[in-house]
């Protein structure tokens, strides 16, 4: 097909023709073509281990084939295939329906801006009956008791590495890229940190140029797929991200009333299904949970603005990861939803002097961040396509910063403190909600003193 034929034109056939590693150089390759054009994508696990023992090898093939399935959602979206092959991938019922809710609700967002309705559009047909994949069912593997710790530059994974060295557990940090925002923060935590490689195929590019259907994807669900395939080749039984529980929160509903969410894959929903297929495909031993889901935003602020170290080193501002490195210079880009909520969120906990030499700027006394801030408080408008905490949570954030000195005379606060969903808004909710539903293994909690 000419690259013309990519122009948001549905495809014919999206398919998988196959996965492989090699031991000898640790690089693993993930297939995919639309309607026959082949689109390769290699991840590169360094130093390239392998394991001697035979259980742990054939659980990792079981996790590449589960991220070969999971990342072909960044090609899969170009054309939308009318029909989807799996090829030699083993689609039993529980991996099915983890797929196609995986790519319907992880395409939400793209969906949404892209004016598309994808609806009974992706599906994931079985291809194993059940019998044969209880036959093969996963056998528990022998892994070390200790955590692979996905980091990105923010606050949220510096605060679950710092409780999890604080419990006593043995960790690793590892990323996904070569950002060197990250390599510093890990840097400054005292840890050395474990890059893997991800290099998707130039073709994408090409038929986005083209044309093609681009947006959104859930990086998070192929980061954690990665990451599993990770922690059986390094040896690691926990794979821990620093998700919380705002992720849960839609960030708006379509014409169709769905529920539209950027952070579905951060979701408590996306954690418990795919530490289901894990399980099941995988290994039972394995435990696959985020830290920080019984916290709210602001509880993990306050609890990183006591870490002192990292404040000159960290941002939150998602304009410094991108596929091709950060797209600004110096650490904030001082202009999007996620800078906004992280002024919003540390404010109630620093100085409007502690938070200027973190960010450079007053954003909270700036006129033009008046609608932004509306954003990240439902007043009108609706919540921005981003990492950014609760809607209740940043109306109480607000409140919090009316009543205080320090900042009550900031020209944000001081306007939107007269919006009455402000003023009937709830309090900071800065402990663990105990009762909230999470994934947390009970061992690992136990020894969490700061929970």
């Amino acid at each position: 097909m000419e690259n013309d034929g990519f122009r948001q034109r549905r495809a014919e056939c999206f398919s998988y023709p196959g996965c492989n590693y090699d031991p000898a150089s640790g690089v693993a390759t993930l297939t995919y073509a639309v309607d026959g054009q082949v689109l390769q994508e290699k991840i590169t696990f360094p130093w390239a281990p392998w394991p001697v023992d035979a259980s742990r090898q054939a659980a990792f093939f079981e996790a590449l084939e589960l991220l070969h399935l999971i990342a072909g959602i960044s090609y899969y979206k170009a054309g939308l295939a009318r029909t989807i092959d799996p090829g030699d991938s083993h689609i039993d019922k529980s991996v099915a329906v983890f797929l196609n809710e995986l790519y319907l609700q992880g395409l939400g967002e793209f969906a949404y801006v892209n004016q598309l309705d994808l609806s009974g559009q992706v599906s994931f047909e079985v291809n194993t009956d059940e019998t044969a994949a209880e036959s093969s069912a996963a056998m528990d593997v022998d892994l070390p008791d200790r955590a692979l710790v996905a980091m990105g530059g923010g606050k949220d994974s510096l605060v679950c590495l710092q409780m999890l060295r604080e419990s006593g557990i043995e960790v690793q940090p590892a990323c996904v890229g070569d950002s060197v925002l990250i390599g510093e923060t890990v840097k400054t935590a005292g840890f050395p940190l474990l890059r893997i490689g991800r290099e998707m195929s130039a073709r994408l590019s090409e038929m986005n140029a083209a044309g093609a259907w681009n947006g959104h994807v859930p990086i998070t669900a192929i980061n954690s797929a990665i990451l599993l395939c990770a922690g059986l080749l390094y040896g690691y039984r926990h794979i821990v991200f620093a998700n919380e529980s705002s992720a849960n929160e839609g960030t708006l509903k379509d014409a169709q009333g769905m529920e539209v969410n950027h952070q579905y894959s951060k979701s408590l929903a996306f954690e418990k299904a795919f530490r289901a297929v894990i399980r099941k495909r995988v290994s039972p031993g394995i435990e696959y949970f985020s830290l920080l889901r019984p916290l709210s935003e602001c509880a993990i602020a306050r609890l990183f603005s006591e870490m002192r170290e990292f404040h000159a080193v960290f941002s939150s501002c998602n304009r410094n990861f991108h596929q091709d490195g950060s797209h600004i210079k110096g650490r904030w880009c001082l202009d999007c939803p996620k800078c906004r909520f992280a002024a919003l969120a540390l404010a109630p906990f620093m100085s409007p002097a502690q938070l200027i030499a973190i960010q450079g700027a007053d954003l909270l006394d700036q006129e033009n961040q008046l609608t932004g801030f509306r954003e990240l408080c439902g007043l009108g408008e609706n919540k921005p396509f981003e990492c950014v905490g609760s809607i209740s949570e940043s109306r109480a954030a607000m409140k919090f910063l009316a009543a205080s000195p320090k900042w009550r005379d900031k020209q944000v606060i001081r306007t939107l403190s007269e919006y009455r969903e402000i003023m009937e808004s709830g309090e900071l909710e800065l402990k663990p909600d105990r009762s909230a539903e999470h994934c947390i293994p009970t061992a690992i909690m136990a020894r969490l003193d700061a929970f």
